[in-house]
């Protein structure tokens, strides 16, 4: 059964996009996690970094890449943002297809709570 991410790639459920090109779409967040909170979504189904091959290492590049252009494009770039990717249960993954959290527009405090 296709992924929320694969449905909204192939354009069967609405989303804000952002960036489409042949590797990724980019979108807005529908839970916003700050003022601007894009996620980068290779259009290859890859389910968390864990399976990620040794040849997508250039499509990894491209998403940070992307990032860095859409957080200029945000007006974002100077003052600063977080990238993020989870992965699996415990580092908070809860769509199984690999994405790339773009946040910033605010200051975001400290990276993870503390126990």
């Amino acid at each position: 059964m296709p992924t929320l991410f694969e449905r909204i790639i192939a354009g069967e459920l609405p989303a804000t996009i952002v960036h489409r090109d042949d590797r990724v779409t980019a979108f807005l967040d529908i839970r916003p996690a700050a003022p601007v909170h894009i996620l980068i979504v290779p259009n290859k189904a890859i389910a968390t970094v864990n399976d990620i091959a040794d040849e997508d290492e250039s499509l990894m590049g491209h998403m940070v890449i992307v990032a860095r252009d859409l957080a200029r494009q945000q007006g974002i770039a100077d003052s600063g943002y977080r990238l993020i990717v989870n992965c699996n249960s415990d580092g908070g993954q809860e769509v199984y297809h690999l994405h790339l959290h773009l946040i910033g527009g605010r200051h975001l405090g400290p990276m993870v709570q503390r126990a």
